[in-house]
Formats: C-alpha cells, sequence, structure tokens
C-alpha cells in the first residue's frame, strides 16, 4: 500500500475521491494501466521463417526505411516509432529469429551489431545511450528477425521495463 499525505484529490479505480488527511490506496484500486501496443504485438507474433519479417523488406528495399548505415552483413534505420529522441535499429543482413538462435559460427555477425551500433551512437549520443536485444515474447520482441535498439538523446530510467 502506498500512503500520501495531505491530499486533496486523488483517483481511487476511475473514481475521483475528495478526501482529505491521508489516502491508502491499494494496488488492486488502482486502474489497470493498458498494454502497450508492441506488448500486445509481441504476444501475438508468430516465428515463420518461410515468411520475410518487416525487416527482410527493408533490407531488400521493398519497404522504405531512413537508413542510417549499410555494409554487407548489417543495416542501420531509424525506428518507426521512436521511444526517445534517437532512436534507431541496427540488424543483421541475414536473419537470426531471436538471440538465443544465434550459434557460434554467429559470433562474428554479432560482433559486428554492437560495434555498429556503437560507432553511430558514439557520433549521434556523445553524453551515452542505451542498447536493447528483446528476446521472445517475455522479452517483448515483436519481429522475429534479431535487432539492437539503440536509444538516447534524453535521461534514461532505471531499472527499465
Amino acid at each position: 500500500m502506498t500512503f500520501f499525505r495531505n491530499v486533496s484529490k486523488c483517483f481511487v479505480g476511475n473514481k475521483l475521491c475528495n478526501q482529505t488527511g491521508i489516502h491508502i490506496w491499494s494496488s488492486i484500486n488502482i486502474a489497470k494501466r493498458k498494454m502497450s501496443s508492441e506488448v500486445e504485438k509481441a504476444l501475438s507474433a508468430k516465428l515463420d521463417a518461410n515468411k520475410p519479417t518487416i525487416f527482410d523488406k527493408i533490407i531488400s528495399k521493398e519497404i522504405p526505411a531512413k537508413i542510417i548505415y549499410e555494409n554487407d552483413k548489417v543495416l542501420a534505420f531509424h525506428d518507426v516509432s521512436p521511444q526517445a529522441p534517437v532512436h534507431f535499429l541496427v540488424i543483421p543482413k541475414r536473419r537470426i529469429a531471436l538471440l538465443d538462435e544465434a550459434k557460434e559460427n554467429d559470433k562474428e555477425l554479432l560482433g559486428e551489431l554492437l560495434l555498429t551500433a556503437s560507432e553511430i551512437a558514439k557520433e549521434k549520443l556523445p553524453g551515452g545511450y542505451r542498447l536493447v536485444i528483446n528476446n521472445g515474447k517475455d522479452g517483448c520482441q515483436s519481429v522475429f528477425h534479431l535487432h539492437v535498439h539503440v536509444l538516447g538523446g534524453r535521461q534514461m530510467k532505471w531499472p527499465p521495463g
């Protein structure tokens, strides 16, 4: 339970309370938060190795993207739904569905992903940045093509999630 002193108005559930003094809020009385659309996407995402992902389509230029960097192994582009003032993705051109599916022979490619993210971030975000790799449904992975989120341009909060 959380205690608030000298609060003249408060919300419990969807009802406004006009009491003064000490208010006791139980977590069960606070209105439930709506699930984010990314969580919904992750929960409904299906892994289909035979179907191209949106990232495969960006790599093949079927879908446009604001590309930041590209070489023969990786592609970096701005996120279409930024969660920070600067938010871009770095993806391998060869699809690895989940980080958990990476193999011994993927070490070089995984290193390329992180080094590319770091090089771009050092230029765009000299004050610091956060790297995020979502893995699986509970990790909120909505696209089954390994990708590194690079976020910055503001003070990040802790703990994340």
